[in-house]
């Protein structure tokens, strides 16, 4: 098994496309079609090799073809596929820009340095990157709105981040909660 940190996942192989092995793959890279210039992509396990031939960027995903895949039963075994690229091959992060795999495993800190548990992912549901973190003694995960607001410190060599609690109110409660008593109706 390859060190999953030395990798950065690209993109996920979403469906076919045609008769002759084409693939659809959701490209997570800047620029969607760049997901063909970081060289010969991997499986998860780093066992398979994939060189994609870009052919063009649809609404829906980048179409590729992938050498020595030539008809749709090939591509169809390939559905779900992450495809991930070799951390050497990728440029280093802009100032203030971060690969998702340096921030997952990172220690979440309050503003007073005290541990609140880690970062566990990294989501994004279309309104901005969010941070997922297991808060400690905690079952379930929180989400933490990736910006300077909430998470004014990240600071991979140190292996940590600086996370401000977003306060829950009324509104947030699942089980109801008393009616805000300054609420219009």
């Amino acid at each position: 098994m390859t060190d999953q940190r030395q990798r950065v996942l690209l993109g996920r192989i979403v469906t076919v496309h045609g008769i002759r092995g084409d693939v659809v793959i959701d490209s997570y890279t800047g620029e969607p079609a760049d997901i063909g210039a970081y060289g010969p992509l991997q499986s998860a396990d780093g066992a398979k090799e994939f060189k994609l031939k870009v052919l063009r960027v649809r609404p829906k995903g980048v179409v590729a073809h992938i050498v020595g895949v030539d008809d749709r039963n090939g591509a169809e075994a390939l559905r779900g596929t992450d495809l991930y690229a070799p951390r050497a091959s990728l440029p280093a992060a802009d100032e203030g820009e971060y690969y998702y795999t340096d921030l997952e495993g990172l220690r979440a800190d309050n503003e007073a340095g005290e541990t609140l548990g880690t970062v566990v992912a990294v989501q994004n549901y279309g309104a901005g990157d969010l941070l997922e973190v297991k808060l400690t003694g905690e079952r379930g995960t929180e989400l933490i709105p990736f910006t300077d607001t909430y998470v004014p410190v990240v600071d991979v060599p140190a292996g940590r981040v600086v996370v401000v609690m977003p306060i829950s109110t009324d509104d947030d409660d699942e089980e109801g909660g008393e009616p805000d008593e300054n609420a219009a109706g």
